[in-house]
């Protein structure tokens, strides 16, 4: 534990102006981001008697080891600086509202020359119009359904469209009037994008206008006794109020807003965030965090807005955001938010009539997804200290494992041998560390002996960065001879960790006796002391320490037994996501690798032209030609090459992943089990 005095800055040299601060740990990773309007003001309140912070506060003050900060010209400059640096650095003390799924939008992918339909998730691209987030994918399946009747935009996939284009056939829903097929032709694809920008008009909330025309379109036929036509449009109508039933009007003069609410208590807090476009809710989501720092209801405001818009521009930032309290002082908080948008918002408190009623009812929700958040055990903060102390107790370790580190191998009947490394700190995945290995040692099964390949390449990459920094002390406790220090587990260039920079306290193997031995043997080569090794053996959840001939039961009721199978239930999902991948590449290349002067682009081109290798072979010199990027020499270099390479194993159509049976085969011959944990 750090003495704060021994790091403060000496009586002014703190400027006192706005600025963003850092504060850094003794491997010199960034803690904690935070902005003020007067430096030396803030930073001197860190620099008090200790019995005077707030627990969180001492926490963090006792685990840096030096302060930084940057002057900025105003707030606003602030505000942008903390945020980006909160995101690059991804501080242990920052309250980070971190979202336990990814919530669905319904997209219009406008930048296509056919626009299509889609539920969408995770980041936003561009030329894609989005409506929501939304709770549930269903919900968006519902809404396009009915609107699909009156607006029958496309909402096939590619593989799809271009199928039914080559066949001149359209699909299912082309025949009962939901597509208006322009893949074959039947509208041109001036009057499909008319339709899909009708399509996105109704989904903001332009709908009086449209309805209107609608009805009198149904009247006129009438009057005329085209009764069908009538009969079509009324029905029309009613799916379109039907869709509008489903997004209640709560606000009934036409607002875009965004309301924010928070529930809180002493550890934790969940925000809930209501869309309305068109006075209508389009979309809700939310978030829980820690709160590891000493933050009140305007700071949680903040650090939300914060992270819903610090990616947004334009239309994505409505014209009225309402919060329960606002930031202090607000107003760099509203110039920052009208910048994001390009034209004035409005961050203010609601105080009466219906936003204020709209307000409690988002605060209600706040509170029972905390309610439900403090359910959930692993992401309970209480629960993870629990789970670390039990695990330092079974284990007989000086303190509790704050850094975890997780090995496992996977492949597939000996080939392509992978590894996998992934990280937990306080008992959280931290994804940004998590690694990934190639066996290089020998070639073959042997769980062991890649056991012993990774974790020695991984703890030689940290002692190496160690005597580069001057740091490390080999066992006799005598610091060997190192180049001049350079900046630490900090690369200079980057101002980010480096790789395998920082020890962990705790690693940990799949499986049993010979795989920890294995470890063990890796770490005391490099003469490595400090760093203690358990296994988890998945038979019985035995855990295993080198040495010990009777593994350690903990009680299947232990919180320690079950952090212990998360991270290594983690590590092998990301083992067999590695290996799956690396088999899907060379199952795609194939002897596509061999044929000179044929890069990547024009492989992947080839192989999604014909779907796979057994069809290329086939295919003539001219078939070859249709490829774009493929000329006559290309293609008889590529027939070439490929006649003089046998085929390896079945035919596997990569759009599908089916296999291609050989005609006059009765069937095909099942792929060989993945070779992960256990197994």
């Amino acid at each position: 534990m750090a003495d704060p005095s021994s790091y403060r800055p000496k009586p002014g040299q703190i400027p006192d102006s706005p600025g963003v601060y850092r504060f850094r740990d003794e491997y010199g990773r960034v803690i904690y981001v935070g902005k003020a309007k007067s430096l030396r003001s803030r930073l001197s309140s860190y620099f008090q008697d200790l019995a005077n912070l707030h627990q969180r506060t001492r926490t963090m003050v006792t685990t840096a080891s030096s302060v930084e900060w940057t002057v900025v010209g105003t707030e606003v400059e602030a505000l942008q600086l903390e945020y980006s640096w909160i995101k690059e650095f991804d501080p242990r003390f920052n309250v980070k509202y971190r979202d336990d799924k990814s919530y669905p939008s319904l997209a219009v992918t406008l930048g296509e020359e056919f626009p299509r339909v889609q539920v969408m998730r995770g980041p936003k691209r561009k030329g894609v119009r989005y409506f929501g987030p939304y709770a549930h994918a269903w919900a968006i399946r519902e809404t396009v359904d009915l609107l699909l009747r009156v607006f029958p935009v496309r909402t096939c996939s590619a593989g799809v469209f271009k199928r039914s284009a080559q066949i001149g056939r359209p699909c299912l829903l082309g025949y009962i009037g939901k597509c208006s097929a322009p893949c074959v032709g039947r509208v041109t694809p001036e009057e499909h994008r008319e339709l899909a920008d009708e399509f996105c008009d109704f989904m903001a909330g332009r709908t009086g206008a449209y309805l209107r025309r609608l009805e009198q379109q149904m009247k006129d036929a009438a009057a005329e006794m085209e009764y069908e036509k009538a009969a079509r449009l009324r029905d029309d109508i009613e799916a379109l109020k039907r869709a509008m039933e489903k997004q209640a009007v709560v606000l009934a003069d036409a607002t875009d807003a965004d309301l924010i609410a928070v529930a809180e208590d002493e550890l934790e807090a969940a925000v809930q965030i209501f869309h309305v476009r068109g006075g209508r809710v389009r979309g809700q989501r939310g978030w829980v965090t820690d709160k590891v720092e000493e933050v009140g209801t305007a700071g949680l405001v903040e650090h939300a807005l914060q992270q819903l818009y610090g990616e947004e521009k334009g239309d994505a930032v409505p014209r009225e955001v309402l919060v329960p309290a606002l930031p202090e002082p607000y107003e760099p908080v509203q110039e920052w938010l009208s910048d994001r948008r390009g034209s004035q918002v409005s961050l203010r408190i609601p105080q009466r009539g219906d936003k204020k009623d709209l307000m409690a009812t988002v605060q209600r929700n706040a509170q029972q997804a905390l309610a439900l958040h403090k359910t959930k055990r692993a992401s309970d903060l209480t629960t993870r200290s629990r789970a670390l102390e039990e695990i330092a107790e079974a284990l007989d370790l000086d303190s509790a494992p704050l850094r975890i580190e997780c090995f496992d191998i996977s492949h597939l009947q000996g080939d392509d041998v992978v590894a996998s490394m992934v990280v937990f700190e306080d008992g959280l995945a931290r994804k940004s560390e998590y690694r990934r290995f190639q066996i290089k040692g020998f070639a073959g099964q042997d769980d062991v002996r890649s056991m012993h390949e990774v974790v020695s390449r991984r703890f030689r990459r940290y002692v190496q960065e160690m005597q580069k920094s001057g740091e490390w002390v080999d066992g006799d406790g005598v610091a060997e001879d190192s180049p001049a220090p350079v900046s630490g587990p900090i690369d200079p260039d980057t101002g980010k960790p480096r790789k395998f920079a920082y020890p962990p306290q705790l690693v940990v193997v799949d499986g049993g006796q010979p795989q920890v031995a294995a470890a063990k043997r890796a770490l005391d080569e490099l003469g490595i002391e400090d760093v203690a090794v358990c296994g988890l053996a998945k038979r019985l959840e035995e855990v295993w320490l080198p040495g010990d001939d009777d593994p350690v039961i903990l009680p299947r009721t232990s919180e320690g037994l079950y952090l212990l199978q998360r991270v290594r239930d983690e590590a092998h999902r990301f083992a067999i996501a590695y290996q799956r991948s690396k088999r899907s590449k060379s199952m795609k290349a194939g002897g596509l690798d061999a044929v000179p002067g044929l890069g990547e682009t024009r492989r992947q081109a080839l192989l999604k032209h014909f779907g796979s290798l057994k069809r290329l072979r086939t295919a003539t010199v001219d078939q070859l030609c249709e490829v774009p990027g493929v000329g006559r020499r290309t293609a008889e270099t590529v027939l070439a090459a490929l006649a003089g390479a046998a085929p390896a194993g079945p035919a596997v159509n990569t759009a599908t992943g089916e296999i291609i049976e050989e005609e006059g085969t009765a069937g095909t011959a099942a792929a060989p089990p993945e070779r992960g944990k256990g197994t």
